[in-house]
């Protein structure tokens, strides 16, 4: 094999060549750093990173296997308003939400759907509001002949991420809506 000689551009005057040459006569290729990054086993992962993952599984299985049940009626009171607090909730957390505090990032709208079809948007919705750390969710079942009306409640309370609903104020919805608070974790609550 024979040594090639550069050739000539014809576009650059012979003196820059020649002092690109000169500039460059000097140099040598760097050696390639042949030492891969470390990759540590399973073994090593801190314990609080275990767990940290642990948890996060569980919850992703909790979240996408979560099944309403039709047999679970909660006791509302004809008399009043449709709300519910969490056990262990601050009810002035609902309270805001009857006056309006607080305004929901997501809106469902859950009229023409059967009772199944309506689970699923509902625990869809949670799962996604949970996800992206949003605290006030708005569901509007509509008034109909009832029938979601009466059970969307009932799902509801059923939920972990759910603290605590309240019929909705007039401007988003009234009596054939409602305003649903939701657990964020790790997060500032916004108002």
């Amino acid at each position: 094999m024979k040594n090639k000689k550069p050739q000539q551009n014809d576009d650059l005057p012979i003196a820059d060549l020649a002092l690109f040459n000169q500039e460059t006569s000097g140099i040598v290729p760097l050696k390639q750093d042949k030492i891969p990054p470390q990759r540590f086993s399973s073994k090593y992962i801190s314990l609080n990173k275990q767990k940290n993952l642990a948890e996060h599984k569980q919850l992703k299985q909790v979240t996408a296997s979560f099944i309403f049940s039709d047999g679970f009626e909660g006791y509302f009171n004809p008399d009043e308003k449709m709300k519910y607090v969490k056990p262990g909730t601050d009810s002035y957390e609902v309270k805001r939400l009857r006056r309006g505090d607080y305004s929901p990032e997501l809106l469902l709208d859950l009229h023409g759907l059967k009772q199944e079809e309506a689970k699923h948007e509902i625990a869809a919705l949670l799962h996604a509001a949970h996800k992206q750390h949003i605290h006030c969710v708005s569901i509007m079942h509509g008034i109909g002949k009832h029938i979601l009306k009466k059970n969307v409640p009932n799902w509801l309370v059923q939920h972990p991420f759910v603290l605590g609903f309240h019929q909705a104020p007039a401007e988003w919805g009234g009596k054939s809506a409602l305003l649903v608070l939701l657990d964020v974790p790790n997060s500032h609550k916004k108002s």
